[in-house]
């Protein structure tokens, strides 16, 4: 069993004053609403972060001298250690180990962690369990509003349990950006920004006030306003420490998020990666994190990216090799002279894209670059002295100047950056990378192969129909292949100043030869930050981008995460009407099939300047090298490469227009927050008042009924098959995040209560609210469910009856029944962003198993957090070779002891059919079994900290 910060001794607490005077000295809104809580509850909050006294090492805590005189602090230093293995870990397992010595007490984290993590070498490949305490948690407002909601939740559960409900405060520092609102409602419009925002703060007022409401109602919460930029973005920009100094006591950043692209933190040298709201609960809570130690791939690059590629480019290509190298669970390391040629902004498009390649992280460790970047975000000078002495002290610091120490790794790859070509991906997955110069031909196989991954089934004497309709009294026409959405969005690249000024140095290119793009095309740029406008404006710029009809639409993830909003009416009928394959480009990192629009069934991820150019040529179906993009003003064809701008052309526009100056100023403001989100009112009493008739925000069911006893293990018995689905099922397919559609069970719910059409608002803004996630559990239209043979949509079979039913309505009826039911599926089951509504939502609708060949990472962890069982097929199994249709009844044969079961101990699975085949469970430590065993990994925390 494990404690959390706050149930150490008072003693302990006592004895820690005087190390623990004050925790940040940026001025934030954090430092202004941590001077008014009393000094124990601070005291308890540091010490999740910092060892206790008595700490096992503390015989190589280490002075940090200042070279001025005097010392920074002090730190653990792993050379004191006298431990030639450590010499060869990979910087990021470096990093796990400072924070296992660190936090060694020998309770939460024994020595034996310590050597495993320090034999790394011969105990990764024996998924050896670790526990692991994150220096801070980062959410956005999507899955951070839930997880804010299951806070409050479990303050009254602690209450009605007769405890202390102020022991539900996070004892880690805990940032939330709230990014994900904001929808691309009006574009091609200098008033945009303001419109879009107004209608944010109409749809999600009572969302934001709730998220306001925690952040006075929880200590140590820091809430960045809505209009703010895009949280990973802000994460690196601002956020983003490097090295902790907390009074005296230095170490490493290390985060966990809420949103599985939180490894973008990673190209700044800081560990960081993706969990499931429910595990960052948890993590906040002062629960050491339980994990399997990683393998780690080493990332070889070398050479140079030739002119005109992009760092965009670059990560479609990285992320496609590391797919087919297979990195799911592991870490990635990047290493090798080409490391000296990427910017730190490359570097943190690699990272961001990690989950989309499978890793756990894709890390980049600190070098000079990483020093120069802090500096320009307006790092202080005495900030980054600290960071660069105390990494190259602990031998955390690569200097490409020195000969390099060689470093063991689980596997390797090597990229040689001029192999690099500019490319695409698309049209449904973000690995299907296709080369530019390859697009049309692909197109074209595309749209004749049958329906999938890479294929529309569009017959032969389709394939050229032309859908003419008038735009506002313009003539207009669509084609297959037609761009209706081209989106400049998503942290991935507006972090990145070079493609950033990169497409607008098309955009003015474009601008000068008389190009226009096609008025009917619905055009948005929407930065991650401030400092984006800053430079665009700087640079002078920004106009070509508006003449194009690129106009800043807002600062959040926007189209990226289906926040696209509507496209024209005419726009919209044509498509449905001639049943047109329409397209989105978008600089993001998603494309997953109904997640940009669901009027888009093909979505192309490309850079910043790839997607102006797609806007002005108005088609995918385009060979850029061979064919023009348009025709001048003197009537000339323009081709690809009379737009597109060199490397130097771009590096030019960078060094005059990116300036130090514009990350102060912007942050400086960024916690002062706006007229509309500082005129909000809320109550002062720390625990929430439930609004019964709330649509938004309403007490979930999790604890009801929760006693000090745990429910104890179980199997399951004559459960239904809910679905059945084949491959690559998302969390956008299990829990959507975009439009609530008309005739959906979530679109009953919220009209029975009075909400009219237009207020529906999005899933994802409706995340507090259990009933109407519950409806849009698995509400995708583009749900493909082998009970329903071959028919697209959010429906299931209600095999008892043989009724074809929305999944909601069809569950409840099993419910309705008592009877129980599971899931099957095929590979990468959950892939996609970390929702825990994936997981919330089955278990609501009564699923107590899922059967699948394999699991993305963050979403079988989800599903343990909920009491849910994963198991998977043996290899070269699945239900087709097993003969399986759904129609059966199964069993899953699992003890009621929990001490009976092992992680990924074979089960055995029998239908009424008299099938039986084995399974493995995926619980894949004994703390997921502890989790299981009781009901969850919150009612799991609720105990423990009642107990304690």
């Amino acid at each position: 069993m494990y404690i959390t910060a706050s149930s150490l001794s008072s003693s302990l607490l006592r004895a820690s004053r005087a190390r623990f005077s004050s925790y940040l000295t940026r001025v934030s809104l954090r430092a202004q609403i941590g001077a008014a809580v009393p000094l124990v509850e601070q005291f308890q909050r540091r010490i999740a972060t910092m060892a206790p006294e008595k700490n096992a090492f503390k015989g190589i805590l280490t002075s940090l001298p200042k070279s001025s005189g005097g010392e920074f602090g002090k730190y653990y230093s792993l050379p004191a250690l006298n431990d030639p293995r450590i010499d060869k870990l990979p910087y990021s397992i470096r990093i796990l180990l400072e924070s296992a010595i660190r936090n060694c007490d020998n309770f939460q984290v024994t020595k034996e962690d310590v050597e495993k993590i320090i034999d790394w070498e011969n105990t990764s490949p024996k998924q050896v369990e670790i526990p692991f305490k994150p220096a801070r948690v980062i959410l956005q407002d999507f899955t951070g509003v839930p997880a804010v909601v299951d806070l409050a939740c479990m303050r009254d559960a602690m209450n009605k349990l007769g405890s202390d409900s102020n022991k539900i405060n996070p004892l880690v520092p805990v940032d939330l950006v709230v990014d994900h609102s904001v929808q691309v409602d009006v574009a091609r419009s200098e008033n945009a920004v303001q419109a879009n925002m107004e209608l944010e703060f109409q749809r999600n007022k009572e969302r934001f006030a709730f998220l306001k409401w925690g952040s006075t109602a929880f200590r140590n919460m820091l809430v960045v306003p809505p209009g703010s930029g895009i949280v990973h973005q802000v994460n690196l920009e601002y956020l983003g420490r490097v090295v902790f100094n907390a009074d005296g006591l230095i170490y490493p950043d290390s985060v966990v998020g809420t949103d599985s692209h939180t490894t973008m933190i990673d190209g700044l040298g800081v560990a960081g990666w993706g969990v499931g709201g429910i595990e960052a609960e948890a993590a906040m809570l002062g629960q050491p994190m339980s994990m399997v130690l990683p393998g780690v791939v080493g990332f070889k690059l070398s050479g140079k990216l030739h002119n005109g590629v992009t760092a965009t480019d670059l990560v479609l290509t990285v992320t496609q090799m590391l797919r087919k190298h297979g990195v799911v669970g592991k870490f990635v390391e990047f290493y090798g002279n080409g490391m000296a040629e990427l910017s730190l902004a490359d570097r943190a498009t690699i990272a961001n894209m990690s989950p989309e390649y499978g890793a756990t992280m894709g890390f980049f460790p600190v070098d000079r670059v990483t020093l120069q970047y802090l500096k320009l975000t307006g790092r202080s000078d005495e900030t980054v002295a600290m960071i660069e002495a105390y990494l190259r002290a602990n031998k955390m610091f690569v200097d490409h100047s020195e000969p390099q120490q060689e470093r063991v790794y689980s596997s390797y790859l090597e990229l040689d950056l001029e192999a690099v070509e500019p490319c695409v991906s698309g049209p449904k997955r973000p690995h299907d990378r296709v080369a530019l110069k390859e697009m049309k031909v692909d197109w074209h196989s595309c749209l004749d192969n049958k329906v999938g991954f890479k294929g529309f089934a569009i017959p032969k004497e389709a394939q050229d129909k032309v859908a003419e309709f008038s735009f506002h009294g313009q003539s207009a026409e669509l084609k297959h292949g037609s761009v209706v959405i081209a989106a400049i969005t998503s942290c991935t690249n507006t972090s990145n100043p070079s493609v950033m000024l990169g497409a607008a140095l098309v955009a003015k290119k474009a601008c000068e030869l008389g190009l226009q793009v096609k008025p009917w095309i619905k055009t948005s740029l929407a930065p991650g930050s401030g400092v984006v406008t800053k430079y665009l404006l700087q640079s002078g710029l920004q106009k070509y981008l508006n003449q194009q009809g690129f106009h800043i639409v807002g600062y959040g993830c926007t189209t990226c995460i289906g926040n696209s909003g509507e496209i024209d009416e005419s726009v919209a009928s044509a498509i449905t009407e001639n049943d047109i394959v329409a397209a989105a480009v978008l600089s993001g990192n998603r494309n997953f099939e109904g997640r940009v629009h669901p009027l888009t069934r093909a979505n192309y991820l490309a850079s910043p300047p790839l997607v102006v150019a797609y806007a002005l040529a108005g088609t995918v179906d385009i060979d850029f090298e061979k064919e023009p993009i348009g025709t001048g003003k003197d009537g000339k064809s323009v081709y690809f490469k009379d737009i597109w701008p060199s490397t130097e052309e771009i590096a030019e526009v960078v060094q005059s227009s990116v300036l130090p100056d514009m990350f102060k100023s912007t942050y400086e403001a960024i916690t002062k927050g706006n007229s509309m989100w500082n005129e909000l009112s809320v109550p002062a009493n720390t625990l929430y008042s439930w609004e019964a008739k709330s649509t938004y925000i309403h007490e979930p069911p999790y604890f009801k009924n929760m006693t000090m006893d745990p429910p104890g293990a179980h199997g399951v018995k004559d459960a239904y098959c809910l679905l059945n689905f084949g491959d690559s099922i998302t969390t956008d397919h299990i829990s959507p995040a975009g439009n609530i559609h008309k005739d959906s069970p979530a679109a009953k719910y919220l009209l029975d209560r009075g909400v009219e059409r237009k207020d529906f608002n999005s899933y994802g803004s409706r995340r507090g609210n259990d009933e109407v996630m519950a409806r849009g559990t698995f509400a995708n239209i583009r749900l493909v469910n082998k009970l329903l043979n071959g028919e697209v949509g959010p429906k299931t079979l209600h095999v008892p009856t043989g009724e074809k039913l929305s999944v909601f309505d069809a569950a409840m009826k099993y419910k309705a029944a008592n009877h129980d039911t599971i899931i099957l599926a095929g590979a990468e089951y959950g892939s996609g962003s970390s929702r825990d509504w994936a997981a919330k939502g089955p278990m609501l609708l009564g699923v107590k198993a899922v059967i699948a060949k394999s699991f993305e990472r963050i979403h079988r962890s989800n599903l343990v957090g909920m009491g849910i069982v994963p198991l998977c097929f043996k290899p070269g199994e699945d239900a087709d070779t097993l003969g399986l249709t759904g129609h059966e009844r199964y069993t899953i044969d699992l003890s009621s002891n929990i001490d009976e079961i092992k992680p990924g101990q074979d089960v055995k699975v029998t239908t009424d059919t008299g099938k039986s085949f084995i399974c493995t469970a995926r619980f894949d430590t004994e703390v997921e079994l502890a989790y299981f065993n009781h009901g969850g990994i919150l009612p799991y925390v609720i105990r423990n900290l009642i107990k304690q």
